[in-house]
């Protein structure tokens, strides 16, 4: 049997690289990944300039294609499907932020509740990040360390996957896992916190 280590996976093309991720090869997943990142993101970045959202979107779309891998048959080069998809999910983006803005309107007057009576200020910031911290804790120790390394610490998956040692697909399943958790156990709040961020503030 072959050792996938020592395959020189460049040498492929896309077509070749594909139907190795459909038997499962990680290592040409990696290959897709290393080889598309960095101008997909530029294409995302280019249009809505938010870095976290640039990147979400991009894990987004590489998540999608791993899983998919058993059923994806495409008609198109693999390069217009990826952009496709990026493109895609940035609309999606984009008309969500009536919904975001609505969200931020109610964000404000929740903030805004907090400071009305100052002698209950500190409790009730304390009490929502121990909401918040309940939460993550409740993650696996894996998933957990890489949700805080990518939302506490500003790394990049690239920075997360170099770091703990892992490929570019798990880091990006641990975060898909948080975010599914965090949204599940908190509700809507959860759209408020995951994109302020109110728990690095405190």
């Amino acid at each position: 049997m072959t050792d996938k280590s020592v395959i020189n996976y460049n040498i492929y093309d896309d077509h070749q690289l594909l139907s190795f991720i459909a038997k499962d090869d990680d290592l040409a997943f990696d290959e897709i990944y290393e080889r598309y990142w960095s101008k997909l993101y530029a294409y995302a970045y280019n249009r809505i300039r938010i870095k976290e959202i640039c990147e979400e979107i991009i894990q987004d779309v590489f998540v999608s294609l791993w899983s998919n891998r058993h059923i994806l048959v495409l008609s198109a080069p693999l390069s217009t499907y990826l952009y496709t998809a990026v493109k895609y999910q940035i609309l999606n983006f984009v008309k969500s932020e009536r919904v975001r803005s609505a969200y931020a309107e109610s964000f404000m007057k929740f903030r805004d509740s907090l400071f009305d009576d100052s002698t209950n200020e500190q409790m009730n910031l304390n009490d929502l990040k121990l909401l918040v911290e309940k939460s993550i804790g409740e993650l696996p120790e894996k998933c957990r360390e890489v949700f805080r390394m990518s939302r506490s610490q500003h790394l990049s998956i690239q920075e997360i996957a170099l770091q703990l040692n892992i490929s570019h697909k798990t880091v990006e399943n641990h975060l898909t896992k948080a975010l599914k958790h965090l949204r599940g156990s908190l509700g809507d709040f959860m759209a408020i916190i995951v994109f302020f961020e109110v728990y690095k503030d405190f």
